[in-house]
């Protein structure tokens, strides 16, 4: 049985029971710390557990994520939710901000090696890791043990005994880390459940605090640097401030994600964005499987309702795209659309964020100059893509199970394509009937009852 040795309230149930697991089934010589925070500078890094065995310290998330999780670069992709940017790139980070720390308390401390690992609680949790970044700092709840005993974790240079360092470690968190005293809460949302992130936004569901047990909301909480220049501070809240102004604009529509909320906190050190909680799963995991031309349909007209408010997505591709659980689409990743005219842009960051399978030809280069007809180009390549399950050579690409329009929507001039509005009018109509074939005639001539 290991020692809980402090901490701070569980957020949830999925944290609750790691830490009832360590505490029963851990040795006895292990030490638990849970719910603390780690200060980073200016900012805080919220910490579910903190494990002391006998070779490291460890950095434990805790994820309740449900079903088959899929890992596509740095986002990952569970089912019927959003989503979000992977726990574990932003854990490594907690990890060596903490050892960095720990190292200023006490420099022998440079020896002791401070892992990070993300434990999925879920018994139906899978994560489906291709690249197997992540998956080397994922485990669950059975093998949770198994991992963190593991000495071949440790990396070269560190010290496979920690036990010399337990009495400078503890005096050294003592002095860093602090007490988590309740679930994180901005405004009137209380977290509910940290889904991930990266250095700079980090992603909760969350529920209104004076009404438990109501709906919840996703929050994009936004770091910012509250002691920069005045002129920098302007343009990083005009970046931040970007998705909120886009989606304003537009009329509530059901294929479009609607905003809640948009504030700062603190010194304006943070700003919170509250959109609606879409119980759906990404696009992203649905190529190649087979799609119904709803969702293709659902796409184009949360396109077409925003471009005709004046808005343009820019950053279109499938992991923005939700399908919910009774097959219909909904628009998200407004971070970088331009809501009309303005005295400030966004596009001189949009060649970190984009997938270049989705940029019309016209933008390679030139990124900035996106319109609603590249917007319609890359609609048309993530139709394309669910229809047969592969990306289009060209504008002259075809398949038996695409229609024209979209054909046309892949067109390299821009002038040419049909807009948003005009291709969803052409995918509802009723398919016209196709006249028998001359050979087909001959057959019906010459076989009878053919």
């Amino acid at each position: 049985m290991a020692e809980i040795v402090g901490g701070g309230r569980p957020v949830n149930d999925a944290e609750r029971r790691v830490i009832t697991y360590l505490r029963d089934h851990a040795p006895a010589d292990w030490l638990l710390l849970h719910n603390v925070e780690v200060p980073r500078g200016d900012d805080v890094f919220e910490v579910d557990l903190l494990v002391l065995t006998g070779h490291s310290l460890v950095v434990v998330d805790v994820k309740g994520t449900r079903g088959r999780i899929e890992v596509s670069g740095s986002r990952w992709f569970p089912p019927r939710r959003e989503a979000f940017g992977s726990p574990v790139a932003k854990l490594r980070g907690t990890a060596k901000a903490l050892k960095g720390l720990l190292v200023s308390r006490a420099t022998q401390l440079e020896r002791v090696y401070v892992d990070s690992l993300v434990v999925l609680t879920s018994p139906d949790a899978q994560l489906i890791d291709p690249a197997g970044r992540d998956a080397v700092n994922v485990t669950d709840l059975s093998r949770l043990i198994a991992t963190l005993s593991d000495v071949s974790r440790v990396r070269r240079g560190c010290s496979p005994d920690a036990k010399p360092y337990f009495a400078a470690i503890l005096d050294a968190l003592n002095q860093t880390v602090r007490r988590s005293t309740a679930p994180p809460r901005y405004g009137n949302w209380e977290v509910e459940e940290q889904l991930g992130g990266d250095a700079r936004i980090t992603e909760y569901r969350a529920f209104n605090a004076t009404l438990p047990g109501s709906e919840t909301v996703l929050l994009r909480v936004y770091q910012a640097d509250p002691l920069a220049d005045q002129e920098s501070r302007a343009a990083e809240r005009q970046r931040i401030a970007n998705a909120y102004q886009s989606l304003a604009r537009i009329p509530p529509h059901p294929c479009l994600v609607r905003p809640r909320d948009f504030f700062a906190i603190d010194d304006e050190s943070r700003f919170v964005l509250v959109l609606d909680d879409v119980h759906g799963q990404a696009l992203h995991l649905r190529l190649g499987q087979g799609v119904r031309l709803t969702v293709i349909q659902d796409m184009l007209s949360g396109l077409a309702h925003a471009h005709a408010h004046g808005v343009i997505h820019r950053a279109l591709t499938p992991a923005s795209v939700l399908v919910t659980d009774d097959g219909h689409a909904v628009l998200t990743g407004f971070d970088y659309a331009k809501p009309g005219p303005r005295n400030y842009t966004v596009a001189h960051e949009l060649h970190n964020v984009l997938d270049a399978h989705y940029v019309a030809p016209e933008c390679h280069e030139r990124p900035d100059r996106m319109t609603a007809a590249s917007d319609v180009y890359a609609a048309g390549v993530i139709a394309y893509q669910l229809l047969t399950g592969d990306l289009p050579a060209g504008p002259d690409a075809h398949g038996p199970d695409v229609p024209d329009v979209v054909r046309r929507m892949l067109d390299h001039t821009p002038a040419k394509r049909p807009t948003a509005a005009e291709s969803l009018d052409i995918l509802r109509r009723p398919p016209a009937q196709v006249p028998e074939s001359r050979l087909k005639r001959l057959v019906r001539r010459f076989v009878p009852g053919s």
